[in-house]
């Protein structure tokens, strides 16, 4: 089967040759971390996320703190009989919930895996946003949670710094499906159901991220927002700094005044290297 199951519209067979993610037609799991806390609260609980951070990933973020992962090669190969042992595997009412991260490029395998299971506990799915809207449609009847980055406004930044020109213009519709098809649902703090869309700072690049919120505030309705703090520039990455102190008040500021008062502003200090997980 050729894959086109993102934006990117490889069409190629992935049985033969790697797609632009560098991921064959197996699941590749980089690693798993059981009680995984470093999520947003309502979805994290008390007792931490079962956390399952897959390898390879359709941008190309040229800061990208888990490149190890996402274009390093790393991670151990699943069928989808072997996914869903995994999964059974674990005693899953230890967790608050399973944490999908970056998971698109085996969105098919994973649906397929999820449409055979019984699992009692939300499952979120963590992506970049640069999804297809069909390919959000068809998980959406597995998932209950989009956790969803929107990261770049300004075509000419998302290329430069992601690869990807028609970022904006593809996760802006995608996020707005997934909001349709998710209503955000609560119960004693935590999210059963829903949509947490986050946005990370970039130094430098307070106006884009103005122009995402002012985006979110018109368009999406009583919108769930993380705006992200936690920036580390890596080795190579043009982007050399943390941002500042008045870029992030520049940014957390105008949400509030544009009246996105649901969710979470990250503190400072969370811009260290303790956010990044060992691969």
């Amino acid at each position: 089967m050729l894959c086109n199951m993102c934006p990117r519209k490889c069409n190629v067979n992935r049985t033969e040759k790697l797609g632009f993610c560098q991921e064959n037609d197996c699941i590749r799991i980089a690693k798993i971390i059981p009680s995984f806390m470093l999520e947003e609260p309502c979805i994290t609980g008390e007792k931490g996320a079962l956390a399952i951070f897959f390898s390879g990933c359709n941008l190309r973020c040229e800061f990208c703190q888990n490149y190890e992962i996402s274009r390093g090669g790393k991670g151990q190969t699943y069928s989808e009989k072997q996914f869903i042992e995994l999964l059974s595997s674990y005693k899953l009412d230890n967790f608050s919930c399973i944490d999908l991260i970056s998971p698109s490029q085996f969105s098919v395998q994973i649906a397929s895996a999820l449409s055979k299971l019984e699992i009692n506990i939300p499952i979120v799915w963590n992506s970049n946003g640069y999804e297809s809207e069909s390919t959000i449609a068809h998980v959406s009847k597995y998932v209950d949670i989009f956790l969803v980055d929107l990261k770049f406004y300004d075509s000419d930044i998302s290329y430069t710094l992601a690869g990807a020109k028609d970022y904006f213009k593809v996760a802006s519709k995608t996020l707005k499906l997934m909001c349709n098809l998710k209503t955000n649902s609560f119960s004693n703090g935590f999210m059963k159901r829903g949509v947490i869309i986050r946005h990370l700072i970039l130094p430098g690049h307070s106006k884009d991220s103005l122009k995402l919120i002012d985006f979110i505030a018109d368009n999406i309705k009583n919108p769930f927002v993380s705006i992200m703090s936690q920036f580390t520039p890596i080795e190579k990455s043009q982007l050399a700094r943390k941002i500042t102190p008045l870029e992030y008040k520049l940014v957390t500021r105008h949400a509030l005044k544009r009246g996105i008062n649901q969710g979470y502003f990250q503190a400072a200090e969370s811009a260290n290297k303790d956010y990044i997980p060992k691969f």
